[in-house]
Formats: C-alpha cells, sequence, structure tokens
C-alpha cells in the first residue's frame, strides 16, 4: 500500500478526517501552521502521509 501513502487529499477529505473544519484548515495555511500542505494549481491539497504524521505527532500521553 505503500503507493498511496502520497496519496493527495483535498481539504475537505482532510477536515471530515481529523475533524476540524475547513475554515481551521484555511486559517492554519495562513498562519503558517498545523498541517503540510501542497500547492497543485491554484488547489491545496494534503498528502496523506503527513496528515497521519501530523496526527501521531500530536498525541498526548495520558500516562496510562
Amino acid at each position: 500500500m505503500a503507493e498511496f501513502s502520497n496519496q493527495l487529499l483535498t481539504q475537505k477529505q482532510v477536515a471530515q478526517w481529523i475533524g476540524m473544519s475547513e475554515a481551521w484548515l484555511e486559517q492554519c495555511r495562513f498562519r503558517k501552521r498545523g498541517l503540510p500542505w501542497v500547492k497543485v494549481g491554484r488547489s491545496c491539497r494534503y498528502r496523506k502521509s503527513d496528515v497521519e504524521k501530523w496526527i501521531e505527532a500530536n498525541v498526548v500521553a495520558t500516562g496510562i
């Protein structure tokens, strides 16, 4: 499945996946924070592998 790790996702797909709004993603891009993104023409896309890494990097350990 390595060929799907660099699959490009739309803003809407990522927003649904991570449970945040599209506006939140837009603000993150504007502020140059949050998820890495790829500019494709006039569109913005997110690599699936980058989203997965971002999720893992934001896990908060609870000491369990």
